[in-house]
């Protein structure tokens, strides 16, 4: 694509990024036939190829956005699809968070959207916060055919049946080992995830732990930023990361850091991301280490387990899956199951991470069944279930009756997000992957599950 900006243009590192961006898209449109949002509304302009054009006029000319390029732009799940369709390498991801970020510092958005944008942005990165916004939502939910707004009504069913407790595991603390340290992992402990399900990151403690490695939950970190990020909010995300990478290497530089692990996908992308973010930064070198070190947990076990296998000792297959040394692995009662496993879009597209979730739940004696169309997201997105709530709820219809189609016993996934849209259109139990592998490996019985599960 040819590009027109000014020499004066390209001296700002984002635009500068953008031109690349745009020079190495080739008009072909092979994104369009896996963009959700073109699947479902039609529109050219609800494709990374409309919105491709619709960001360069606008950051060409910086003109004043105007309703129409705010409108698609907002359309957009960032589920990064048309990256893993793309056969030119066009990174959409950094386009589209400039063109947000430029959006939110150039355009006035109805107060109504301000004041939604405004309270998420203030209440989600914010575990506390989140709880309590969880319980007046929960409170609310009996009323909410009175209420008009249906970005109102999507923040009342977020809400779980039940409101985890607070987990202590959630506190800056180191967990040892089981037996041979090795390695060592900082935890990343999320935001959203501690107040939706707390079972996640204590199911990844005892594995983690199980299979070797010593988990620290470093001071001082927190939300990734990527709620932030993704609404335009780019001095609010940047703050989130700081925070998170001088947490991090404060433990690298100290006992030291073989990998920072992420057991939310979302999360997971942002922070491998972190490098470019900060990259005319004091922070770049840092920022750049953290993204090294990030891994997604399904990552750091197929490590674990691969260097079990290798060692000297050869422990037998059942002690290898379990991961310990005086326990076998549970008896057929899990492995018994058919997991219906969901990609989450920023695993298989941001992350590019396909196989190994399923080969750990194979390898654990899971039986793993795909639903049809598995490219395509779920419509969660982060905050889009709740900003755009009729789009997101035909992608959530949709993904549902594959997945349904599969028959399974429970539905498996790596991201929160995910998990909450998914579980709000079937009575299929959904888990994270991780509490799945945990159970199989000695833990519990993930909750979700029930008591009639066998």
């Amino acid at each position: 694509m040819q590009t027109n900006f000014t020499a004066e243009q390209l001296r700002d590192p984002d635009v500068a990024r953008s031109n690349e961006v745009l020079r190495a898209c080739v008009h072909c449109g092979f994104c369009t036939a896996t963009c959700p949002t073109y699947q479902v509304l039609g529109d050219e302009l609800d494709s990374p190829r409309g919105r491709i054009y619709l960001m360069k006029d606008m950051l060409e000319q910086e003109r004043v956005p105007d309703d129409k390029t705010v409108l698609h732009i907002d359309r957009c799940l960032s589920c990064l699809a048309c990256m893993t369709t793309c056969p030119s390498g066009v990174h959409y991801m950094h386009l589209v968070d400039h063109g947000r970020a430029y959006i939110e510092k150039h355009y006035r958005r109805p107060w109504r959207d301000r004041a939604l944008r405004w309270l998420l942005a203030k209440v989600l990165p914010h575990p506390g916060r989140f709880r309590l916004a969880l319980v007046g939502a929960k409170l609310g939910r009996p009323f909410r055919r009175l209420v008009p707004d249906a970005r109102l009504r999507a923040m009342l069913d977020m809400a779980p049946r039940r409101i985890p407790p607070v987990s202590r595991n959630d506190d800056p603390q180191v967990f040892p080992a089981k037996g041979e340290r090795r390695m060592r992992v900082a935890l990343m402990t999320g935001c959203a995830q501690r107040a939706l399900n707390t079972d996640i990151n204590d199911a990844t403690i005892r594995l983690l732990t199980r299979l070797g490695a010593e988990v620290v939950v470093a001071e001082g970190a927190g939300c990734c930023g990527a709620l932030t990020h993704h609404m335009g909010k780019t001095d609010e995300s940047h703050a989130s990361a700081a925070r998170n990478i001088r947490a991090w290497m404060r433990e690298k530089r100290g006992a030291g850091l073989d990998a920072v692990v992420i057991n939310t996908s979302g999360c997971g992308t942002t922070v491998k991301d972190y490098g470019h973010m900060f990259r005319a930064t004091a922070m770049a070198e840092d920022a750049a280490e953290v993204s090294r070190l990030a891994k997604d947990v399904s990552e750091v076990l197929t490590l674990l387990m691969r260097e079990r296998e290798e060692a000297p000792s050869r422990q037998p297959a059942a002690d290898r899956i379990a991961g310990t040394d005086d326990r076998p692995a549970p008896g057929p009662a899990p492995g018994g199951l058919r997991v219906a496993y969901h990609a989450a879009c920023s695993l298989q597209h941001g992350q590019q991470i396909k196989a190994a979730p399923k080969t750990l739940l194979k390898r654990a004696g899971f039986e793993v069944v795909e639903p049809a169309d598995s490219h395509l997201c779920c419509g969660s997105a982060g905050t889009y279930n709740l900003m755009q709530p009729e789009i997101s709820a035909e992608l959530k219809a949709r993904k549902v009756a594959t997945l349904e189609a599969k028959a399974p016993q429970v539905i498996a996934t790596g991201n929160i997000g995910c998990m909450m849209q998914i579980g709000a259109g079937t009575e299929v139990p959904v888990v994270h992957t991780v509490e799945l592998l945990d159970w199989a490996t000695g833990g519990p019985r993930p909750a979700a599950l029930g008591p009639d599960m066998p």
